[in-house]
């Protein structure tokens, strides 16, 4: 093994197939989208260099894609704050019940699963006004509001509608992550800290907190990630409205690429949103700050 280890044809042959790969389905493309966002393209037409033409008309004037950048981060924000948290409660919670624990983290994990387009569809209609809750509640005289067509406020109501929903499907997601980090925490630690007059509470901030930031950096980089490039809810929900006040830089990206089929102008969107997820990953590793343990 060491003689192949030394061989840098051998090493060339085994990474080879990977190389390629990673060349033919990332950096290419990558380097294409970069491009195509500096050129007026669009489906009938070839690519013509226009330089930062794209980019001015996105953030000085297109309203549309303002109000996408502005529901983008708000969703980032509130499943980073709210998957993050309860996830991590849920599995300190699962992670100490002695029995009933491979139920309960099945039923919490089970949305993650299931089809997001189907999950879409599924609660548009019990947030609709005539068929859904809003008719539950007509039956014990409340009246209520337009979940998912409401268009006033900074933050419309569709809009939280979908982030709670968001949050329903992936919070299973961050739960496991934090299981599988915290189980692999030795409970001898926690029996010394015990028996040193610790209490859980400050064995959960001096023990278990410490240990997770590992996964706490990879959970929160995944989270924010899926947040900034989030579509399947939001398309299949309200597809953007009302009169565009749902959209997200995915649905955006969408809505020029395939609709109006301006591929210059969604890869313009593309790379805005590729430099968001490269800034967010690059700022969680930087505030979360891992200690090293010798054992």
């Amino acid at each position: 093994m060491d003689k192949i280890l030394r061989d840098k044809k051998a090493i060339f042959v085994f990474i080879a197939p990977a190389l390629i790969m990673f060349l033919l389905v990332l950096i290419i493309p990558t380097i294409q989208m970069v491009y195509y966002s500096l050129c007026d393209y669009a489906a009938l037409t070839p690519p013509e260099f226009v330089g930062l033409k794209n980019y001015k008309k996105l953030f000085f004037g297109d309203a549309t894609f303002r109000i996408a950048l502005k529901n983008s981060i708000f969703f980032m924000i509130f499943s980073a704050v709210t998957q993050q948290i309860f996830g991590l409660l849920l599995a300190v919670m699962l992670t100490n019940i002695p029995k009933g624990r491979n139920i309960f983290k099945n039923i919490y994990y089970l949305p993650c699963v299931l089809s997001s387009a189907a999950l879409g569809l599924l609660w548009s209609f019990l947030f609709n006004p005539r068929i859904g809750i809003n008719n539950l509640l007509a039956k014990f005289g409340i009246e209520g509001p337009l979940w998912l067509m409401d268009s006033t406020g900074f933050i419309v109501l569709p809009m939280w509608v979908i982030a709670f929903v968001a949050l329903w499907q992936y919070l299973g997601q961050n739960m496991m992550l934090y299981m599988a980090q915290i189980t692999g925490i030795s409970r001898d630690i926690y029996e010394a800290s015990y028996i040193d007059g610790a209490s859980k509470v400050k064995a959960f901030r001096y023990i278990t907190l410490p240990l997770i930031k590992p996964m706490m950096i990879t959970s929160l980089s995944l989270n924010c990630i899926g947040s900034l490039k989030f579509f399947d809810l939001v398309y299949n929900m309200t597809q953007g409205g009302p009169n565009h006040r749902t959209e997200v830089l995915a649905t955006e990206l969408y809505a020029e690429g395939f609709n109006y089929f301006k591929y210059g102008y969604a890869s313009a969107i593309s790379v805005v949103l590729l430099v968001l997820c490269l800034l967010v990953t690059l700022l969680v590793k930087k505030v979360i700050k891992v200690e090293t343990y010798e054992s």
